[in-house]
């Protein structure tokens, strides 16, 4: 580390405490950089350059009415594109809902945009990534991603599951079910806790008592770590590590590991939410010294992997990658009828007697006036 890299990272406020960093704040080397060629390094990059450019779409796609509400990922992009990159393509992921990076890693479908439009079909494209749907219930697909990992270990499938999380889901009766049963049967099972301060508008330290959140797998039986989750290499190593402890374990045992990645939502909780009403502005200032994007590409030059040219040359690929999902996934055609099927198994009448008015309805007008107009 140069004297000038020893000086601003020693002046970077660190906000997180006590974390696994294998980059500091100005991208210089700070510990043990994880076995990776360059193009993996280059790709994890470009990953997450395009997973800030698609946030910056899908908010200005929101505004303009052509998606529904958005959870923005500015500020963590680093989490889910490592965490990914470090799993196998046959290893499934279980999401929240903010974690694109996790979709943009294993391919990003346009058939993704095309579900935060509404379109149901926008499923079969996550399946084919082996991607569970998104998840609006806070933690309540964590049963079912432990419930994977207890079949894989029942069928002798070389599997693991990866499920991501915010802070919130802490508080919620299916983190400590999912967590118990994982913890009891030894599943090959990895949990990774985003904690960016905020549960919507609630900080972290008013929603539970422990000092951190990776000590909650003390009680389950095993191990937590804390990582900074702004630093790609440090997510990508702690995920790599245990993912192997989920695969293999020791003494015949699988064993389940959660990670809490530590880093900051730097915008909204969603495009619904105003942060200004429970924030300040310079509550996130300590942290955008820690900004992944630009510490991933200082540790790429310094490196000698990317140079002026290359950086600019994959921010334009990261802009015609996003721009030709949206213009795929707005040929989506919808059908009106989508939204009366699998509500019963068996359609009340009221019910049938309401999908043929609207139909009818379609039928006379048209859909494009159903449409709003933009």
């Amino acid at each position: 580390m140069s004297d000038a890299d020893a000086e601003t990272s020693e002046t970077a406020v660190d906000p997180m405490g006590d974390v696994r960093r294998v980059l500091g704040p100005d991208g210089a080397v700070v510990g043990d950089v994880p076995d990776l060629s360059d193009e993996r390094l280059l790709t994890i990059y470009r990953d997450m350059v395009t997973a800030r450019r698609f946030d910056e779409r899908a908010v200005s796609l929101q505004r303009q009415g052509r998606i529904g509400t958005y959870s923005a990922i500015e500020g963590q992009e680093a989490s889910s594109v490592a965490a990914t990159h470090a799993l196998r393509d046959d290893d499934p992921v279980f999401y929240q809902y903010r974690e694109h990076g996790a979709v943009i890693a294993r391919g990003f479908p346009a058939e993704y945009l095309a579900y935060w439009m509404g379109h149901e079909s926008g499923t079969a494209g996550l399946a084919d990534i082996d991607v569970f749907p998104l998840n609006i219930g806070i933690a309540a697909h964590l049963p079912h991603a432990v419930g994977a990992a207890m079949a894989f270990d029942y069928r002798d499938e070389d599997r693991i599951t990866c499920a991501h999380f915010g802070d919130g889901a802490t508080s919620e009766g299916d983190f400590h079910e999912a967590l118990n049963f994982a913890g009891v049967f030894d599943t090959p099972s990895v949990f990774v806790c985003h904690n960016n301060q905020w549960a919507i508008s609630i900080p972290r330290e008013d929603q539970t008592a422990s000092p951190t959140l990776a000590q909650k797998a003390e009680a389950y039986g095993f191990e937590g770590v804390r990582v900074d989750g702004m630093d790609p290499l440090a997510v990508y190593a702690a995920v790599e590590e245990a993912a192997q402890q989920a695969r293999n374990g020791t003494d015949d045992s699988l064993r389940p590991t959660l990670i809490e990645t530590v880093e900051y939502r730097f915008g909204a909780h969603t495009t619904a939410d105003d942060p200004s009403a429970y924030r300040d502005d310079a509550d996130g200032d300590p942290w955008r010294a820690w900004d992944p994007l630009p510490r991933m590409e200082a540790f790429l030059r310094k490196q000698g992997l990317a140079d002026d040219d290359r950086i600019e040359a994959i921010r334009e690929e990261a802009n015609d990658r996003v721009a030709a999902v949206i213009d795929e996934a707005e040929r989506f055609e919808g059908d009106p009828a989508d939204m009366f099927a699998d509500v019963y198994a068996e359609t009340p009448a009221e019910l049938e007697r309401q999908r043929e008015s609207l139909l009818a309805a379609v039928e006379r007008h048209g859909k494009d006036a159903f449409l709003r107009e933009e």
